[in-house]
């Protein structure tokens, strides 16, 4: 196959390019998050042309997505034409095994490969996959590097507290939404509840008491009547001032299980943008989890009111642009997605004619 000559970088070709184009990429971290499963995502500094440096977060399924995309376009094999190159070897998904180990042993293969990547033709560099794969998005530029953050407290034995007796004066909050914990660290709380507060766990969570149970709750669920006194913060949240709630860190997805008995409703909070969408085994796994049961389907409700049973990634993505038409009457806690999952038994098929 012909290829350009444009092959071996030209320096005047290379002065052509604009200062922002990416010249090197290096993977600093990986991080840990909890989403729907947990996973690593790698924090990588980029430097550019015009030497300017910057953090962009990505995870393996980025890379590999980004790959099969440049395939398409530019392998000799699927492309049999003038634009082919010669495109570098990403490291093949990994099904079994640590996480954390699988991802600290793609640092150096990834390192690798993005080096290789920015070393193609400038032609190939000016590629929209590329450049928006190196770009630092409005999320990127938000996120703190993960030594200066947590999401969820740690764990720890918490101090029952008898609420001060001038209950007046006391710091609490009224519940606006319904929040059905999903740890025995979370409390659950109903619209209306007042809580009490104790002290402010970090930019997102209050630990606080209602009905003499002690827990932590998520603030965009509630109203606060009376705030802590500043002090009273944890130092180790120290951007956790009230006004930073410009990202949120977590998302909330209600889920419900329908069983003959009744349903049970949990409100899951996950590490993930609210525009995320998710995989289909994703939320399998992490509902099986939730509810502790095995066999089961996945379903949501269409703008009818059916239950659709959901069978794939497409049914996934149906369901999230059919939520962005309805979900703007609903009222919800910002942080919460639009869409809801309704888990069903596997066998139990009487759920999608008949009303529960």
């Amino acid at each position: 196959s012909m290829s350009l000559p444009q092959q071996l970088r030209d320096e005047s070709d290379f002065d052509q390019l604009p200062d922002n184009i990416p010249v090197t990429a290096t993977i600093a971290d990986i991080e840990e998050k909890k989403g729907f499963i947990v996973y690593y995502r790698f924090v990588i500094e980029v430097k550019t042309k015009g030497n300017s440096k910057y953090l962009i977060y990505r995870r393996y399924r980025q890379f590999f997505a980004l790959h099969q995309s440049l395939e398409l376009k530019y392998s000799a094999e699927t492309q049999p034409g003038y634009y082919t190159c010669q495109l570098p070897n990403l490291p093949g998904k990994v099904f079994m095994g640590n996480k954390k180990e699988i991802a600290e042993s793609r640092i150096p293969e990834l390192n690798n490969y993005m080096k290789r990547l920015l070393c193609l033709p400038t032609w190939v560099l000016l590629d929209d996959l590329i450049r928006m794969f190196f770009y630092q998005t409005e999320s990127d530029s938000q996120q703190v590097p993960r030594a200066l953050r947590r999401l969820r407290p740690p764990t720890r034995r918490v101090k029952t507290v008898k609420p001060k007796t001038d209950l007046f004066s006391a710091p609490r909050a009224e519940a606006v939404f319904d929040f059905s914990g999903s740890g025995r660290l979370e409390l659950n709380l109903k619209a209306g509840d007042v809580i009490f507060l104790l002290r402010r766990v970090n930019a997102d969570w209050l630990e606080g008491t209602v009905r003499d149970k002690t827990g932590i709750f998520p603030e965009s669920f509630v109203n606060i009547i009376k705030p802590l006194p500043e002090s009273d913060s944890d130092e180790e949240g120290g951007a956790s001032k009230s006004g930073n709630h410009a990202q949120s860190s977590y998302s909330c997805l209600r889920c419900y299980l329908l069983q003959p008995e009744g349903i049970d409703t949990r409100d899951i909070c996950v590490e993930e943008d609210l525009s995320i969408q998710p995989s289909y085994e994703d939320l399998l796994s992490r509902m099986r989890d939730v509810f502790q049961v095995e066999d089961i389907a996945l379903n949501y409700r269409d703008p009818e009111g059916d239950l659709i049973r959901i069978l794939d990634d497409e049914d996934v993505t149906l369901m999230v642009q059919e939520s962005k038409q309805t979900g703007s009457k609903v009222k919800r806690p910002v942080n919460q997605f639009p869409w809801e999952l309704l888990v069903t038994h596997d066998k139990d098929l009487s759920v999608y004619n008949n009303e529960y």
